[in-house]
């Protein structure tokens, strides 16, 4: 069996393997990209390790550590708070309150699962004491901190943009997080009035009393955190300075005037996504260099035409993002894969290709199976049917590969 053919097995031995079992995917792509590798294909251990994304490693230890140390410190939850108090019990206003506060977070750098963490406890408690189905909360609040998963500051949206720069399709991230944030409001918006949500806008619904979090007041280190993102944002957005770079500086400068717990931020960060994300991306390397991904991108390209490669793409990666992580295993196993495909079915632009997978993989992300979907679940007030939510939350992840293909379709074609 040729080195290709062995590349492929172990991409679809690690691919299954994510969905079907609690193992660090990382781990397992790495084990295997050497076992291929060097057992089979007679290279060095320092061969593949080379595919190892460095530079990818610094951005996300960066990023997830500045928004650590925001969330350890108290940050996040008193701006949140101060946000939730606005809309002052008006039950309609509520559900996009939390869609618009879960976009902020999640676009600024927290990435729509940290987003999910801080808002799924108010949102559940506030939708409990204003009559709103959890439901119908969580698919707007979730589908709120997912529509900022793909911003250049977030950690889905730093692996996104980094394999796309990799295959050539740099310089567009804004775009990226733009087609995203749309697609997860027309979802949102549309699940949210067709599951009843209108009937939150009636004049005897207008005025429900809602549960308001306690309002505690911005200290030195709130602010200095504050200004930190601040400036990661200035800087990298106004200046073009490497976003991993900026991070690393703020939080060195927060930590030396003592505005967080560097060794509480450090333990909080998603240490087990940064492996994952890392770990596939060198098998990814590996199994492009044995020719593996020529050949899968040839069989796919043999049953697709340039109307539907874009759907077909975005409802697979749409069905594996649902059992598997979108960041840490089908963006980095499904973009690289954008170039040659557009390449083998003439009239299909890769950017387009590419942004109906990203777009597709991040729909389904509200799934119960998924993190941002069983934050929500864990966090529905008492007396909660937790089934009932749980096949709704499911129902909702599958539906929306159909649903990702559709605006795949109807948007990239």
């Amino acid at each position: 069996m040729s080195l290709a053919w062995l590349s492929v097995g172990a991409l679809v031995l690690a691919v299954a393997l994510s969905c079907t079992s609690a193992i660090n995917v990382g781990i397992l792509a790495m084990a295997l990209a050497l076992l291929v590798g060097v057992g089979f294909g007679g290279l060095s251990p320092g061969a593949v390790i080379e595919g190892f994304p460095s530079d990818l490693l610094v951005t996300l230890v960066g990023v997830t550590l500045l928004f650590a140390i925001a969330q350890t410190n108290g940050t996040l939850a008193r701006i949140t708070a101060r946000a939730i108090r606005l809309c002052r019990g008006h039950a309609g206003a509520l559900p996009f309150m939390f869609f618009g506060l879960g976009l902020a977070l999640a676009t600024i750098g927290a990435g729509a699962t940290p987003a999910s963490a801080l808002l799924a406890g108010p949102a559940m408690a506030v939708a409990a004491r204003a009559g709103i189905s959890p439901f119908q909360m969580a698919v707007m609040a979730g589908n709120g901190a997912l529509a900022g998963t793909l911003s250049p500051f977030a950690p889905t949206g730093l692996v996104a943009n980094g394999v796309m720069e990799q295959i050539g399709l740099g310089g567009y991230e804004w775009y990226t997080f733009a087609w995203n944030a749309l697609a997860h409001a027309v979802v949102g918006v549309g699940g949210f009035f067709a599951f009843g949500g209108w009937r939150l806008f009636r004049p005897d619904a207008a005025h429900a009393a809602a549960h308001e979090p306690t309002e505690e007041p911005l200290e030195r280190r709130h602010w200095l955190t504050t200004a930190g993102i601040g400036a990661l944002i200035v800087t990298v957005v106004g200046f073009g300075v490497d976003v991993g770079m900026a991070a690393l500086i703020i939080v060195a400068v927060l930590v030396l005037l003592q505005a967080g717990d560097e060794a509480a931020a450090i333990k909080q960060m998603p240490w087990g996504v940064i492996l994952m994300v890392t770990g596939v991306t060198v098998l990814i390397v590996m199994v492009r260099d044995a020719g593996g991904l020529e050949l899968f991108t040839a069989g796919v390209a043999r049953v697709s035409s340039p109307s539907t490669l874009a759907p077909i793409m975005a409802f697979g990666a749409g069905v594996i993002s649902v059992y598997s992580s979108t960041s840490g295993v089908v963006l980095p196993a499904f973009l690289p894969m954008v170039p040659d495909l557009a390449q083998r079915v003439i009239g299909v632009n890769p950017l387009d290709l590419a942004w109906a997978l990203a777009v597709g993989a991040s729909l389904v992300d509200l799934s119960s199976l998924s993190t941002v979907g069983a934050l929500f679940m864990a966090a529905a007030a008492a007396g909660t049917d937790i089934r009932r939510l749980f096949n709704q939350l499911l129902a909702w992840g599958f539906s929306m590969s159909v649903a990702g293909a559709l605006i795949a379709w109807l948007w990239f074609v």
